[in-house]
């Protein structure tokens, strides 16, 4: 996986950067250390949950995987070569674990974090809850089970009732389980925005074209505007609002243009009225990004800062990944749209067991000596379906609705005592990484909500750029472990990838 300070999290969300890099191109150069990779992090219970993690995977960590694995069903990628589940199971039985967590505190919504003892558990964040809604939204389109559609609209109508969605679609961070969720963080980040648009966009074409949810596509599209243009002389350039143009930005926050660019393109797709605007903001943003991958040794790392006229002298895994999810982006109109399954009834699958078949039988001795009396043991079968079982009303308590007959079970750490009016220490990982960009030792939520405040200059020096006395090495590499074997990813292959790409667009 990605190294330190990087968290687990980003690591799932390259891989899924992968398989869309597959899926746009045909390359298949990077699709057994991809597959290993996603292999690698099932987790026991085949379910994304990896004790290794547990001190950093939170619902929306988890929920990261489970976009790439979704990817990988919804694209026809290779079915892993391990553990006998296909990419569609995986994301039923990750799906499985998260609506088992639905929570009341508040009526209802998924907390941040899973375990008690990780800072932020009694936070109730829009990245969590908007990707949990993602996945249902896609898991109705491709199966067709409504069961999951309606826990789709449930998770939207919770996060419009507490103000995550706002009457304008804009998309605040999160909200404190413990003040009964009266109180908002009302910072913005792009991916949050990113998330809900692709669940509305994938229910509007489950619906057939609902004006419902073309008004809520339509809307958050429109609200998107908020992180392009930063300057009157930047129009439709992509940029992220909370933190870049002031350089607070940490590792986690760097790549989050690249999921608001992954999920507009995605939405073209499954709701072709948005197309003219999402091309008309990404293609200039994409041009932007190009320009900025001139730095470095190598001459073609991605920086940070797209609107200004060349590389920022910033450089890392964040940067390169937003750059090539806007660019790979302009190649999603010649490419198949994501499957939708047309039958309901599940293909056979084999079994969950990655245990080789038994041995054929010994002959039978010769006669005249009597052959012994045959054996038996008991053998536990595992039944699997890609369905779950459908759920008249989604309302809480949550039912646990399984694709198999196994139990996850998952040692929870000791709980901490946790502040009523904090989220998190600046040591701990943050929300949307994961909040406030300040160095402040803790976030607290008001108790009445206020209106947030969006500043935005008109006019800035475009060639403004952030000295640094080092330059990026020309290939870093990365220790990737993998279920089948250990591997080195060149991390800034990525800038390669980039090139193909503008090659192929140009």
């Amino acid at each position: 996986m990605l190294p330190p300070p990087h968290y687990w999290w980003q690591s799932g969300a390259m891989w899924g950067l992968l398989v869309d890099y597959y899926h746009f191109t045909g390359d298949s150069s990077y699709n057994t250390i991809t597959s290993q990779a996603l292999e690698s992090q099932m987790g026991p219970e085949y379910d994304y949950m990896v004790p290794l993690r547990a001190n950093q995977e939170a619902n929306d960590d988890q929920a990261f995987w489970g976009f790439s694995t979704m990817s990988a069903a919804e694209k026809g990628y290779p079915e892993p070569s391990y553990g006998g589940y296909t990419w569609l199971q995986l994301t039923e039985r990750l799906w499985n674990t998260q609506v088992r967590r639905w929570d009341p505190a508040c009526g209802g919504g998924l907390k941040w974090q899973i375990f008690e003892s990780n800072a932020g558990y009694n936070y109730k964040n829009s990245v969590s809850n908007g990707a949990f809604f993602q996945l249902s939204a896609r898991l109705a389109r491709f199966t067709g089970n409504q069961t999951y559609a309606d826990w789709a609209e449930k998770s939207w109508d919770w996060s419009a009732s507490v103000g995550l969605i706002s009457n304008d679609y804009s998309i605040f961070d999160g909200t404190d389980a413990l003040l009964n969720c009266k109180g908002l963080n009302h910072i913005e980040w792009s991916y949050n925005l990113g998330i809900y648009l692709y669940g509305a966009a994938m229910l509007y074409d489950f619906n057939n074209g609902a004006e419902k949810w073309r008004q809520r596509t339509e809307g958050l599209l429109d609200a998107s505007s908020f992180f392009f243009s930063p300057y009157e002389n930047s129009t439709n350039v992509m940029y992220e609002y909370g933190c870049e143009q002031i350089m607070t930005c940490n590792y986690d926050q760097f790549s989050f243009k690249g999921y608001l660019s992954r999920f507009m393109w995605a939405t073209t797709i499954v709701a072709p009225f948005t197309k003219d605007k999402i091309a008309s903001l990404l293609r200039t943003s994409a041009q932007a990004a190009a320009r900025s991958c001139s730095g470095g040794r190598d001459g073609v790392t991605c920086g940070t800062k797209w609107y200004v006229d060349g590389w920022d002298d910033t450089w890392g895994a964040g940067q390169q990944m937003s750059a090539l999810e806007t660019i790979q982006g302009l190649l999603i109109a010649n490419s198949a749209p994501p499957i939708r399954r047309v039958s309901n009834n599940p293909a056979p699958v084999p079994s969950p067991s990655p245990s080789p078949p038994p041995p054929p039988p010994p002959p039978p001795p010769p006669p005249p000596v009597p052959a012994p009396e045959p054996t038996t043991s008991s053998v536990e079968e595992i039944s699997t379906t890609s369905e779950p079982v459908r759920l008249p009303d989604p309302s809480p308590p949550p039912v646990s609705i399984e694709t198999s007959t196994t139990t996850s079970t998952i040692s929870t750490p000791e709980p901490s005592t946790i502040s009523s009016s904090s989220v998190r220490s600046t040591t701990a990982r943050s929300s949307s990484s994961r909040l406030l960009p300040s160095s402040s030792s803790l976030i607290s939520l008001t108790s009445t909500a206020s209106q947030a405040i969006r500043f935005r200059p008109t006019t800035a020096p475009v060639l403004n750029t952030i000295s640094s006395t080092t330059q990026p090495p020309a290939i870093q590499t990365v220790s990737t472990p993998s279920a089948a074997s250990g591997g080195k990813l060149d991390l800034f292959c990525f800038s390669s990838l980039l090139v193909i790409c503008l090659h192929l667009f140009l």
